[in-house]
Order: C-alpha cells, then sequence, then structure tokens
C-alpha cells in the first residue's frame, strides 16, 4: 500500500540536485543548509542508496542519485500536467517543458523558434538540452525532440511529424579548388581530399547521390581524409581549405551566397535524411505542448519556408497524426 512517507524529502532532494548544493537550496526553499542536509540524510537512509557525492567544494549525483531524479521529475510533471489539464482548455500555456534537439540544427534553427515561443508566452520555462545521440522520450522525460533521420525509432507512445528532407550538396572552398581542381563525375570523388562525418569508433557515414533512377538515392561510403564527428566541423574544415564535403543547405546557405565555399557536382544533390518532429502523446493536449508543436510545425522545414504540405493544416496535437 503506497505511504505519503515515500514522499517525504523529494522537494528537497530535487531542489538540491537543481541548485547545486546544499546552501542554494536551503535560500530557495527558506530552510537552513544544516536543516537541507538532514532531509537529504533521512531520503537517503529510508531509500538505503547514497544519492549524492560530497566533497568540500562539490556536491554531485550519484549514479542512483540521476534515476532516481529522472523518476521524481516524471512524477512532478504528471502532477503538474495533472493540475493543468483540469483547468480551462484555453489556458496560457504555462510551466516547464523539456526539449531536446540536434546540435548543429538545433542552435541556427530550432532555438530561434523557441526563444519567439516564450516571448509569446512569458509562463513557459523551457529546459533545452541539445544532442545527436539517441533520446528516449519516455525514459528522459522529455515532450518534444527534433531529430535529423531516424524515423524508424519512434514508438505507439509518441506523435510523429515529418517536417521534410534537408538538401544535401557538394561543395569546397574556392582555394580548394583552385589548387586540385573541379571534380566532374562522382567517381572523380575518390582522387579528392573528402572531409567525411565521422564517429569515434572509425565508422564513416555514406554519401548520398542521385542514383540511375532519378526518384531514387544511392549512398556510398567514401574514404576521407578527414573525418569529423559534427557537421559545422566539416563546415570548419571545409572553409578552412582541406577537402570536399557533403552538408546540408540549411547549415551552408549562407558561406555559398557569399562565396567561402562554392557548390560542386550541382547534378548530384539530392534530398539526405528526414528532419523529424516527435513527441508524448501523454502530454500532447497540454497547452504549453500543443502551442510550441504547432509553432514548430509552422517554422521547422529544411529550406526555412513553409512547407507545401497539405497535412500541416491539420492541428499537430491532433493525436490521428502519428
Amino acid at each position: 500500500m503506497f505511504s505519503s512517507e515515500n514522499l517525504k524529502g523529494i522537494d528537497l532532494f530535487v531542489c538540491v540536485a537543481d541548485a547545486g548544493s546544499f546552501t542554494a537550496a536551503g535560500k530557495k526553499m527558506n530552510l537552513t543548509s544544516s536543516a537541507i542536509s538532514k532531509g537529504i540524510a533521512r531520503l537517503e537512509s529510508r531509500l538505503k542508496v547514497k544519492l549524492f557525492q560530497r566533497t568540500t567544494r562539490t556536491l554531485s549525483l550519484t549514479d542512483k542519485g540521476i534515476a532516481f531524479y529522472r523518476t521524481c521529475m516524471a512524477v512532478l510533471t504528471d502532477l503538474e500536467e495533472a493540475q493543468l489539464s483540469m483547468q480551462a482548455e484555453d489556458t496560457e500555456p504555462r510551466g516547464r517543458i523539456c526539449i531536446d534537439l540536434p546540435a548543429a540544427y538545433g542552435r541556427l534553427h530550432v532555438l530561434p523558434v523557441i526563444l519567439k515561443f516564450i516571448e509569446n508566452y512569458p509562463l513557459i520555462t523551457p529546459h533545452i538540452s541539445f544532442s545527436d545521440r539517441f533520446v528516449d522520450p519516455i525514459v528522459e522525460g522529455i515532450d518534444i525532440i527534433v531529430r535529423i533521420g531516424g524515423s524508424n525509432i519512434w514508438s505507439n507512445a509518441l506523435g510523429h511529424r515529418y517536417l521534410g528532407a534537408q538538401r544535401v550538396v557538394f561543395c569546397a572552398s574556392p582555394a580548394y579548388i583552385k589548387k586540385y581542381g573541379e571534380p566532374k563525375t562522382k567517381e572523380d570523388l575518390e582522387d579528392h581530399h573528402c572531409i567525411v562525418y565521422g564517429e569515434g569508433n572509425g565508422r564513416l557515414t555514406a554519401w548520398h547521390f542521385v542514383g540511375e533512377n532519378p526518384n531514387e538515392t544511392e549512398r556510398r561510403v567514401l574514404p576521407g581524409r578527414i573525418a569529423v564527428g559534427d557537421g559545422e566541423g566539416q563546415l570548419i574544415a571545409a572553409l578552412a581549405g582541406h577537402g570536399i564535403t557533403q552538408l546540408p543547405m540549411w547549415l551552408i546557405k549562407s558561406q555559398l551566397e557569399e562565396g567561402s565555399l562554392v557548390q560542386v557536382l550541382p547534378n548530384l544533390a539530392t534530398d539526405g535524411l528526414a528532419i523529424n518532429l516527435a513527441w508524448l502523446k501523454s502530454r500532447q493536449t497540454l497547452p504549453k505542448v500543443s502551442k510550441l508543436l504547432e509553432m514548430l510545425a509552422e517554422n521547422l522545414t529544411p529550406s526555412g519556408h513553409k512547407l507545401n504540405d497539405s497535412s500541416l493544416s491539420k492541428s499537430v496535437s491532433d493525436p490521428t497524426l502519428e
């Protein structure tokens, strides 16, 4: 049988984890640092685990503390949602909302939309993280994620919206082309310095080419002179004249316009990975989630312009849109 005893100390624990110290947490909760410390000690004793790693200068969560923090935040979020759900449907969006974004695309294109959103709704408290790794919104308690690729990973618990495909082109600096010449065919790329996307384990990501059928895309891994595990890193290497690379238009449009990069093999430009928007279905009716989803769906497109997709005329909170 559940006991209210199980809830004791959770507010203290979350406050300390967020504040980073007993003293800072005490100021937030109008308690002494000693009272905070004793409350955490009682909680650890009841749970029979060590939640914090303490030194004379630092306070950090242990592995079990991190896991417990995520559980506590999920519970507190559910309680907040239950309260908001009982309010009128037209309630102004408010409260904490967690969003995870791909690093480069997120900073350049998604973050400005979110900042505009919170200008319109000042009661929103966004928690924004950037990562290119696989993220499980259910496990990590994330309301909304934007991802490039990975459309085959969405579970039934997630709503999903395809926003379009990023247009990818081959490009290099004028200095590189002047020194090494311009490739005329995709076979010529094998004789050039290529800047490819590579992970720390040595795995290289395939480049996209127009296939024999113009409606099909061919993928081929080319040996790279430089392998960089970040799109912005590839861009920096290309601007410095280290080779030819393939990058999305949303990342290099301004460089192409100003001439610091030039497009090569334009006939081989093609659509690359899909840009996807996904969210927890259990939270999509909350005003803070539904309103932000609508704004993201309207503004996030590979080219920076609205998609000519009739499906976007439907409400993004419609549970049939997955």
